[in-house]
């Protein structure tokens, strides 16, 4: 769920990364882009522009499998 800013009640537009990580770990470990976003309640485009921006930051990892593209929580290795 998009977050909102604590002092304003604002909406930020942002989605917390942990809800991307517990999407995952619901997932058992490992995760399609298009699972995430369901879990996570964006849009698929959403879900793996902010996926590439945690992976960027060692917080997940990606692996093609086929046509998919599975995250995988790098905290939990």
């Amino acid at each position: 769920m998009p977050g909102r800013d604590e002092d304003t009640g604002q909406y930020t537009g942002q989605y917390p990364t942990q809800d991307f990580l517990d999407a995952i770990n619901e997932e058992g470990g490992m995760a399609g882009t298009g699972e995430i976003a369901d879990r996570g309640g964006c849009a698929h485009d959403t879900a793996y522009k902010r996926l590439q921006v945690m992976e960027e930051k060692g917080l997940v990892t990606s692996q093609k499998v086929g046509n998919a593209l599975l995250w995988v929580n790098s905290q939990d290795k």
